[in-house]
């Protein structure tokens, strides 16, 4: 199935998951018949680096290799080795555009304890290591972590040893932090946290950055837009809301909303800025 950069670009889909198990496919055929023409599928764990690359062939899309920062007390000790090899067998693959999902996160209770901070930071410095290694850009996890994740960025740079650019997946820091990163040559991504209207701060920043620092994302099946979000009785009953690639066009209604642009406008300026991110996605759309 050939990939499409004349439709929408979901820069953040864990088309991979449990949760699409049982309806990958027509999950993937709605996101089509949606007009979403590529989605990228970052993976978690060394377990799920096989899966992120199968569903991307086969469905048309691209994938990224990393380690969550969620996952670091579940993984082996040589996970960052294991990735670096999965880069090396995989470097000629079209569809490999990145390292990610990887990061840190200052929000989960049980990962806030010193041990469990310094691993996490440990890791994804040694995952932005492998990252200027193989000369790719990475999607960065960025949950009240912002100022983390830039230090070590910095450092890099600093160095002389740049990381590629990239995503600031799911952003909701300060305008400040938002500079700094555009400032390292990231992309900001944008998604269904977007569609509440009580989200002042992100509501605020997709508004104002500047375009060129935006991409949409789903992060399918999580991140659900206010249409699909379930009330809080709802879940206590075990009822879980999915979110699906197929929503990524009408969560970009509300990006035009916020900037004054019609949706034809919003779906060329992040699917550039999307190939500006991950450039390895021009050749996906140049075999389409």
């Amino acid at each position: 199935m050939a990939a499409s950069l004349s439709g929408w670009t979901d820069t953040h889909c864990h088309l991979d998951a449990p949760e699409f198990d049982a309806d990958r496919e027509a999950v993937a055929q709605r996101a089509r018949d949606a007009g979403v023409g590529l989605i990228v599928i970052p993976a978690v764990t060394p377990g799920t680096f096989g899966p992120a690359r199968d569903a991307a062939w086969r469905f048309g899309g691209a994938y990224a290799l990393g380690i969550h920062p969620l996952y670091v007390r579940q993984v082996p000790d040589e996970a960052v080795a294991m990735l670096d090899e999965a880069l090396r067998r995989w470097r000629e693959d079209p569809r490999l555009v990145a390292v990610g999902e990887i990061g840190l996160d200052h929000f989960v209770p049980e990962l806030q304890d010193e041990a469990s901070r310094a691993l996490q930071e440990r890791i994804y410095a040694e995952q932005l290591a492998v990252a200027v290694r193989h000369g790719l850009p990475v999607i960065l996890h960025v949950r009240r972590s912002a100022d983390g994740l830039l230090k070590h960025l910095r450092r890099l740079r600093d160095t002389g040893s740049p990381v590629a650019g990239g995503i600031a997946h799911a952003f909701n820091g300060s305008p400040q932090q938002a500079q700094a990163f555009i400032e390292l040559g990231f992309k900001l991504g944008f998604g269904g946290a977007m569609t509440f209207e009580r989200a002042l701060q992100i509501r605020r920043l997709a508004a104002e950055l500047p375009p060129e620092a935006l991409v949409l994302e789903t992060d399918a099946p999580d991140i659900p837009p206010h249409w699909r979000y379930l009330t809080a009785e709802a879940r206590a009953r075990g009822e879980r809301s999915r979110n699906e690639p197929a929503e990524l066009p009408r969560i970009a209604q509300t990006l035009a909303g916020l900037r004054g642009l019609s949706l034809e406008a919003v779906r060329a300026l992040t699917t550039a800025n999307a190939l500006a991110a991950l450039p390895r996605l021009a050749g996906l759309g140049a075999s389409a």
